[in-house]
């Protein structure tokens, strides 16, 4: 089991000094250990015995990523290494950190507890994208998503008219600012914002949350993975619309286009310390409890 992971990827947020202060930290506690260790070549400067490659190369080259940052760090890097299987450990630098979920302070002792095969292994299913234009031609990217697909209007605060389909089933017309189609890891995001409820990622479920529909009765939808999504932009709309892939992935899309939504073909696998508990994360991160007498652990 200890040979499990021998050699280590590095992925981490740029241009940040606290980032590059526990990046130096890390790679000095797996070199000690004599792990080989790769690092992606955005990160060219820094310190310790380490080889550098190209990052579209990490996942096929190493046994076990570790992504150093907050929770966009690793929706960043998970989309590049998710189709290649190879799990993902995070070190939270964040804000919030509910997929990244070990403190720089406990790092060699996380370390020492995943090379021992002392940890939790976890799958989060991911979502892919493709956009259909009007005319019908189908473009040929597809885009990944761990959080979520959003549509929405273009120009700030205008309403955008649009409908959903559900395996070529028409769901309905909506009037909102847009929408959100969220998997179970997405639902604590911007899809909670939106008043959509949290899904546990154990489930193969995705969540479609209106964004500030225009009708109240227009409300969150949970449907089966396994369903194909579509959301097709009015033909009657007057400039343009934006899709997005986890926030950090756009694409413009025009009157008539449509973007089909369907569970991607890998799962993104992500590591856990000893002791990681779902639940205790939602009683910190959103403060679930507070001020009825349940401890903060």
């Amino acid at each position: 089991m200890a040979n499990e992971f021998a050699t280590i990827g590095i992925l981490a947020k740029r241009d940040d000094e606290g980032v590059r202060r526990t990046l130096n930290a890390l790679i000095a506690d797996l070199s000690a250990r004599d792990k080989t260790i790769l690092v992606d070549d955005s990160h060219e400067d820094i310190d310790g015995a380490v080889d550098h490659c190209p990052r579209a190369d990490l996942g096929t080259r190493c046994d076990l990523i570790v992504v150093v940052g907050g929770d966009g760090t690793l929706l960043d890097a998970g989309r590049s290494v998710a189709a290649t299987d190879t799990p993902l450990l995070g070190v939270n630098l964040g804000r919030l950190g509910f997929m990244v979920d070990v403190l720089p302070a406990d790092m060699s002792a996380t370390l020492d507890d995943v090379f021992a095969g002392r940890y939790i292994a976890e799958s989060r299913l991911m979502l892919a994208a493709r956009i259909q234009r009007a005319d019908g031609h189908l473009e040929k990217g597809v885009f990944g998503a761990i959080n979520e697909c959003v549509i929405r209007n273009q120009a700030f605060a205008r309403v955008l008219d649009f409908d959903t389909y559900m395996n070529g089933d028409f769901i309905s017309h909506h009037r909102a600012d847009g929408m959100v189609v969220a998997t179970p890891t997405g639902s604590t995001a911007y899809a909670l914002s939106g008043g959509g409820p949290v899904l546990h990622p154990g489930l193969n479920a995705l969540a479609l949350v209106p964004i500030c529909p225009h009708t109240l009765s227009d409300r969150p939808l949970i449907v089966d993975a396994n369903h194909r999504i579509e959301v097709h932009v009015a033909d009657s709309l007057d400039g343009s619309a934006l899709f997005t892939s986890d926030g950090q992935v756009t694409q413009a899309l025009a009157a008539g286009d449509r973007v089909l939504i369907e569970r991607g073909a890998h799962d993104l696998q992500l590591i856990h310390p000893p002791g990681y508990d779902y639940f205790n994360i939602l009683r910190n991160k959103l403060q679930w409890g507070r001020g009825q007498n349940t401890p903060a652990v």
